[in-house]
């Protein structure tokens, strides 16, 4: 059994079915997400099942603390979210890596597959149109034998890897926007 993301209409099932039950007093659940809310945590979860979870659980909390304190129209922002999801899950795994083994990570990340699979080759050419520093494609395997120690990328058949944590790219684009917006001032 191969485990995966879910498709579209899994997760906007996932996302809507546990609040469209009826509660155990008959009444519905107090907690509406709009067309945009649910848009919103399709795109951030990706259709990972623990992301879809998390963006929903705390959505779900804030809302109702909202009407609890007679809010009438509660509204939420789904980019507070991905910053505790930061903090939270990724950062902890990206400050236990190197400076180099950062710089190979954000190769990576900028790859158009960088959320499914890679190959060394594909890495080696990217790093090539990114720096006047390139990698080598020995000093990738190295780095690749470290991160994978350290549980950041898989290996996940002959030649071809893989971020061991979902939208691990995600989070390193989002390192590499604020570095850049800190640079600014």
């Amino acid at each position: 059994m191969t485990l995966t993301k879910l498709g579209e209409a899994d997760t906007r099932d996932a996302i809507l079915k546990p609040i469209m039950k009826p509660q155990e007093d008959g009444e519905g659940c107090p907690v509406i997400f709009s067309d945009f809310g649910i848009s919103e945590i399709l795109k951030y979860s990706s259709g990972y099942p623990y992301f879809i979870q998390f963006f929903c659980r705390e959505s779900f909390d804030l809302i109702l603390q909202q009407i609890k304190i007679g809010v009438d129209t509660p509204s939420i922002r789904i980019s507070d979210f991905v910053k505790k999801l930061d903090i939270d899950f990724y950062s902890g795994r990206w400050s236990s890596v190197t400076d180099r083994q950062r710089e190979l990570l954000s190769v990576i990340a900028k790859l158009p597959t960088a959320n499914d699979e890679f190959t060394v080759k594909d890495v080696a050419k990217k790093s090539v149109e990114l720096s006047g520093n390139p990698f080598k494609c020995t000093h990738i395997n190295n780095l690749l034998v470290k991160l994978i120690d350290a549980g950041l990328i898989y290996k996940n058949r002959r030649s071809k890897y893989s971020f061991a944590v979902p939208l691990l790219a995600d989070y390193i684009s989002r390192q590499q926007d604020e570095i850049s917006l800190d640079d600014l001032f």
